[in-house]
């Protein structure tokens, strides 16, 4: 502690406040990294919790200790997560959530001072949410609430009411409920509530659309709509057929295909009673046999005939009389028919297919010429049939089937073939201004190329001249004056010795300058028609005269060399 206060003695006024600020700094830091760390710890427990459901939740949480967060407007409530499981499992041992409404466990209780308004008013709401409890184990509900009206009955007839309900459903997020559902829970709720139809119930969602339409007993709107929509369903289905058969053979943008339907909305029941008179059967049989008549005694009259043992025993004699008598009832045969007339029966069908036809041209670029071909009658004939057979088509109940060919706007507005493009032709190597004298002005052109031929062969043959003369001053030796004859031979020999090997190296030289020289001339190929006249020219005045050309190039090439 003295180090300490020394220290502290030491430090000066900055340095203490300093000091002071850094542990302030250090200490607030530890604190929000504790209670950051201490928060991020907590973990959902429950969330879309009604706000009966997420009260009692909370009243089990503050009995038992635990601490809590509250989230989404207390929809939500956050718990520690090392208790998670234990919470969920005590919150689902207690019932919750109980998803805003009480189903059967309503009764658990029992409550003997109840009145029988109560109980009925307490089964209906023990009714209701157990049918929400099933409609929101639906994969597509997030939530749901169910109103039910129980049947009420009467000795009139005018003062009966039917059951009715009605379904409001949340969807989750992205979900849709298809039609199939909406079915499926009319029927659920319908089938849970006794007189209670399913086109009595009613779905809707939580924008106030109308999922499922019921069937009126009346002819209004309702039963107006509900024609329509059949009609209108039956006519999509016969298209379907019509373009599911027609695409694979003509493709899908040459036809179009129309269908009208005409339905018999009316229903009911038709009774028959046949009888037939050739035929009669026997009804009933009645037979009856009276009989009646006198008797009268007859024997040995006196004691013998009294004894116990009598010798002869008195009979009795008399007259009677049998009556029998039968009655048949025969009846003629009677056939008793009784048959229910279903709703949306087809009365009749009219299909209206139209063909695109063919485009030919003959010609091409502007002056192309259009020519449009039908599809031959065998073609129209076989999709007339293959059409009948797909939509059953019947003409004995006047049905009407129309297969034309006509040009589509799209055929004729087809733009007529290009032309063939010619091939380009080749650059030029000349220049732009050169390409364009040689176009304006092909006698000067013409011209020129003769004036630059006839300064070649003039140049060639005064290179030819100046070459021998040069030659001959080389080939002659250079003797001192008064020189004999045979001195002269003698000096002569060397010399011609050594001419012959300049010449054969000369010669060597230049057939080796001559080759560089054509490479060097070897120009791009030019395909111009006054390129094709020079070459033409040139070619033709090398054949004349060889030699002179030959010449040329070597004085060319001398005067490079020098």
């Amino acid at each position: 502690m003295n180090q300490i206060r020394k220290l502290l003695a030491s430090l000066s006024l900055r340095q203490k406040i300093s000091l002071l600020v850094a542990a302030v700094v250090v200490g607030g830091s530890l604190i929000a990294l504790t209670h950051w760390r201490r928060e991020r710890d907590f973990r959902l427990l429950y969330s879309g919790l009604a706000p009966e459901d997420a009260a009692a939740i909370l009243d089990k949480l503050r009995a038992s200790g635990v601490e809590y967060r509250l989230a989404d407007n207390g929809a939500s409530v956050l718990v520690p997560s090392a208790r998670v499981a234990e919470l969920r499992l005590q919150m689902a041992a207690a019932g919750l959530p109980r998803s805003g409404r009480i189903g059967f466990e309503l009764f658990d209780r029992t409550n003997f001072g109840a009145s029988d308004f109560t109980e009925q008013v307490n089964y209906r709401r023990a009714l209701e949410g157990e049918l929400e409890r099933s409609v929101m184990a639906l994969a597509e509900v997030e939530q749901a609430r169910v109103h039910i009206t129980f049947p009420k009955d009467s000795v009139f007839l005018e003062a009966r009411q039917p059951a009715k309900a009605s379904v409001l459903v949340r969807l989750r997020s992205g979900m849709r409920l298809p039609p199939s559902s909406v079915q499926a829970i009319c029927y659920l709720v319908a089938s849970a509530v006794e007189g209670l139809t399913p086109e009595a119930v009613a779905v809707l969602d939580m924008r106030g659309n109308l999922l499922n339409r019921a069937r009126s007993t009346t002819q209004g709107e309702d039963s107006s709509e509900a024609a329509l929509e059949l009609r209108q369903r039956l006519e999509k289905d016969l298209l379907a057929k019509i373009h599911a058969t027609l695409e694979p053979l003509l493709g899908p943008e040459h036809f179009r295909a129309g269908v009208s339907v005409e339905c018999d909305l009316t229903s009911g029941e038709q009774s028959e009673e046949i009888f037939d008179p050739a035929r009669s059967v026997m009804v009933s049989s009645q037979k009856t046999e009276d009989i009646s008549g006198t008797s009268l005694a007859s024997g040995v009259p006196g004691t013998a005939s009294n004894l116990p043992r009598p010798t002869s025993r008195p009979g009795a004699s008399g007259v009677g009389m049998t009556r029998r008598s039968e009655s048949i009832s025969y009846q003629a045969t009677r056939t008793v028919r009784r048959m229910k007339l279903p709703q949306g029966t087809i009365k009749r069908i009219s299909i209206a297919v139209l063909l695109d036809q063919n485009v030919r041209w003959e010609g091409v670029g502007p002056q192309a010429r259009r020519i449009l071909e039908p599809p031959p009658p065998e073609r129209i004939k076989a999709i007339r049939d293959l059409v009948a057979a797909a939509t059953g088509f019947s003409a004995e109940r006047g049905d009407q089937l129309i297969v034309e060919s006509l040009p589509f706007e799209t055929t004729l507005s087809l733009p007529p073939p290009e032309a063939p493009r010619a091939a380009p032709a080749p650059a030029s190597p000349w220049p732009p201004w050169v390409d364009e004298i040689l176009k304006k002005n092909p006698a000067l052109v013409a011209a020129a190329a003769g004036l630059v031929l006839l300064l070649l062969v003039v140049a060639l043959w005064r290179l030819g001249r100046r070459k021998r003369g040069r030659a001959r001053v080389e080939m002659t030796p250079e003797l001192p004056p008064g020189a004999p004859p045979a001195s002269l031979e003698a000096a002569a020999q060397p010399a011609a010795e050594n001419l012959e090997a300049r010449l054969a190296e000369q010669e060597a030289r230049q057939q080796q300058l001559e080759a560089e020289a054509l490479n060097a001339l070897k120009l791009p190929p030019v395909t111009t028609k006054k390129t094709e006249i020079l070459t033409k020219h040139l070619a033709e005045t090398v054949k004349k005269n060889p030699a002179s050309a030959a010449q040329i190039l070597r004085s060319w090439l001398y005067e490079k060399e020098s």
